[in-house]
């Protein structure tokens, strides 16, 4: 049953990655939609880079190396659940697009809104589109206002990276996190 679910789940980024290509995502907060607050306050949204070299097959980047990584921070309080996350290649290719996975260890409440490029795997599991990241650091952020199905008191969130297109990742350290998050309200850092 998992290898169904997982073939289903590269079908359907796939033809995110067709249909959505070169869409920015944009950060939601739940049904109704909106940004979410990012650090010092400001708003964000999901940004992808133009490409810069490389060569480009099908949408695909060809061959060479790509060091992709997750950065950010999460919070809980209240049943809510915030996470800030900042994708970055450090090259030396470009990547035309990848696909980063947010794993939860609670439920999240159902009938919840996410960003363009983002879809729910499962009722834990959220996938969204970085959007073309450049030669050597090109960053896209995203946003996501989400609520757990109750009031948890902590939860782990797993970040990594779940398909890129094209390139090898030789560090692959850097774009795989596991974050436990108390129900505190403060950011913790990955």
């Amino acid at each position: 049953m998992r290898a169904i679910s997982q073939g289903v789940l590269g079908a359907v980024l796939a033809a995110l990655m067709v249909l959505g290509a070169g869409t920015a995502a944009g950060a939601a907060d739940g049904p109704g939609g909106g940004a979410v607050d990012g650090p010092g306050g400001g708003r964000a949204e999901a940004v992808g880079g133009e490409m810069a070299g490389g060569e480009a097959v099908g949408g695909e980047m060809v061959g060479g190396e790509a060091d992709l990584a997750h950065h950010g921070h999460v919070s809980l309080w209240d049943g809510r659940v915030r996470v800030w996350l900042v994708t970055e290649n450090h090259g030396p290719s470009g990547v035309a697009d990848a696909t980063v996975r947010m794993g939860f260890s609670v439920p999240m409440a159902g009938g919840q809104v996410l960003p363009p490029g983002c879809l729910w795997s499962s009722d834990r599991v959220v996938s969204c589109r970085t959007g073309a990241l450049p030669v050597g650091g090109g960053a896209g952020e995203l946003a996501l206002g989400l609520r757990a199905a109750g009031l948890p008191q902590e939860l782990t969130v797993e970040v990594s990276t779940a398909w890129r297109a094209g390139g090898a990742d030789r560090n692959p350290v850097n774009d795989r996190h596991r974050v436990l998050v108390l129900a505190t309200g403060d950011p913790y850092v990955f």
